[in-house]
Parts: structure tokens; C-alpha cells; sequence
């Protein structure tokens, strides 16, 4: 048998746990690039509307959509009133926080969101929520 030069097999291995060390760190990099790489949904409007598993919908200032911890703020929901007398219904819009808790805003469960669309600056939506902030 021919002898192995102990700085041959030391040489060697040295080049292996580099290799591996390398593969390891590029192996995280692309792994961080594909789960960090998702950046927060930025909207063009002030408003949006998000619609939830459970059905509710919500209107406010959506911040991190996107991202593992989406916050809603300014947050406004629907209610819809009958009138007992004429049986005609009418949607309010109203705005949290006057619950018992007084919520200031929604931290959402990302995985519960259905779709988020922008409230257009014109639409009935936008223009409840302005009057209902002129009358605070």
C-alpha cells in the first residue's frame, strides 16, 4: 500500500468543509432572498377594503399587506339598518372604537385575508369615511 501525505488528507479536507461551509451559506442567502425577499403592498389611495375569511369587511389604512404582520388603522365596517316602520334598509358606515375595548386598529392574521382592493377617492366609500372624520 502507498502512504497517505498527512498534509495531502488535511489539505483536502480543509477544501471540503470550505466547499460545504459555501454551499451552506448560499443555501441561506437564497432561502432568506425567497421568504424575506416579500416587501409590504404600498396602494395608491389613502383607504383600502379588505375582505376576510370569516366575511367581514373592513375599510381603513392598511399598512404591511404583504408582510407577516398587516396592520389596519382607522378602521370603518358596515352595519345595515331597517327601519321598523318602513322595513327599508339602510348601510351606515361606522367607525371602531367605540366598542367597550376602544380598538384603535386591527393587526390581521395574513393567512385570513381574502383580497385587499384600494377605496377610489370618488367612491361612496371614501366620501362616508371623510364625513364621518369632519364630524370627530
Amino acid at each position: 500500500m502507498q502512504e497517505v501525505n498527512r498534509w495531502e488528507v488535511g489539505r483536502q479536507i480543509v477544501w471540503i468543509v470550505a466547499g460545504l461551509v459555501v454551499i451552506a451559506g448560499a443555501g441561506l442567502y437564497i432561502a432568506g432572498r425567497v421568504r424575506g425577499g416579500k416587501r409590504a403592498v404600498e396602494f395608491p389611495t389613502p383607504y383600502q377594503a379588505v375582505l376576510l375569511s370569516n366575511g367581514s369587511v373592513y375599510f381603513g389604512k392598511l399598512e404591511g399587506y404583504g408582510s407577516p404582520r398587516p396592520v389596519l388603522s382607522e378602521v370603518y365596517y358596515i352595519v345595515t339598518q331597517t327601519n321598523t316602520e318602513t322595513k327599508q334598509s339602510n348601510n351606515v358606515l361606522v367607525k371602531r372604537g367605540k366598542e367597550l375595548h376602544q380598538p384603535d386598529r386591527m393587526y390581521l392574521n395574513p393567512s385570513q385575508i381574502i383580497f385587499v382592493e384600494p377605496v377610489g377617492p370618488d367612491s361612496k366609500v371614501a366620501s362616508l369615511i371623510q364625513e364621518s372624520k369632519a364630524k370627530q
